[in-house]
This record gives structure tokens, sequence and C-alpha cells, in this order.
């Protein structure tokens, strides 16, 4: 398992737009991903979860992968949300 915080650097935050994208790139993997912020923890993977977070710019967060690909999968989160 992988545990890392990163900082959201996405123009406008995730909203509806953002947050589909990232569902999509999470989707790609077969590890289980979730995020956490400020004590909620959701399934990164299920759009849903992720919009009830209300994640801004400049938000810390807390992602976390388990699984075959978690390294790979990590990147791509990490790589997603700091350069958009």
């Amino acid at each position: 398992m992988i545990k890392k915080p990163i900082t959201i650097q996405i123009a406008n935050g995730l909203e509806a737009r953002p947050v589909a994208l990232l569902v999509q790139v999470a989707s790609q993997y077969d590890s289980q991903i979730h995020v956490e912020v400020e004590g909620k923890r959701v399934n990164a993977k299920s759009i849903m979860g992720m919009m009830t977070l209300g994640l801004e710019t400049g938000e810390k967060i807390v992602v976390e992968a388990e699984g075959a690909d978690e390294e790979e999968a990590m990147s791509n989160i990490e790589k997603y949300l700091s350069t958009h």
C-alpha cells in the first residue's frame, strides 16, 4: 500500500469535469484507490463519492493506492492533480 499527500493544483478545483477525469484515471487501474480529506475517505473510482468532497485548488489530500499496479496508479493520479 502507498499513501501520499498531494496538493491539488487544478485551476478550478475539482468541479464536475475534473472529477470525472480523475475517476477515469483511477478506473484504469486494478488497485483499490481512495482519497482522504478532513476525516472523509472515498473511493477514487466513484464519481459521486468524489463529488461529495468538494475539493478546491490548493487543498491537501491523501491518496492511498493498494494493489498490483499501485505505483503506476499513484504516479498518474499525482501527475493529473499536479499539472492541470
